[in-house]
């Protein structure tokens, strides 16, 4: 920001080409103000774009990373089931034989 300084304490005492160079170098600085404002407010602008895509990035791969905790939990917890489905030891040597042949045991019926 530019200070502009009057030539006189008041613009009553300028003569007219003097208020003309006056107004002139007014709006000049007006003008560099408005384009250094400009300039700041798209630094800003680009700045909150830049983080908010950080965050964005952050925020997917969190995602990404609950997923595939999710998921080995998942698998890590149906594996337990299929365990404890199948039966272990005797149980499992019981499960795995030839079924016997069925024997008809004869039973008296009472009369």
């Amino acid at each position: 920001m530019s200070n502009f300084t009057f030539a006189c304490a008041s613009v009553n005492g300028l003569t007219l080409a003097q208020k003309r160079e006056t107004i002139k170098a007014l709006r000049e600085s007006i003008k560099a103000e408005v384009a250094i404002r400009k300039e700041q407010r798209f630094l800003t602008k680009s700045q909150k774009a830049l983080a908010k895509t950080a965050r964005a990035a952050v925020k997917a791969e969190k995602a990404a990373e609950r997923a595939a905790k999710k998921a080995a939990r998942i698998a890590a917890l149906e594996a337990k089931l299929n365990a404890l489905k199948n039966p272990v030891g005797t149980a499992a040597r019981k499960a795995n034989k030839k079924p016997s042949k069925v024997s008809v045991t004869k039973v008296a019926v009472a009369a």
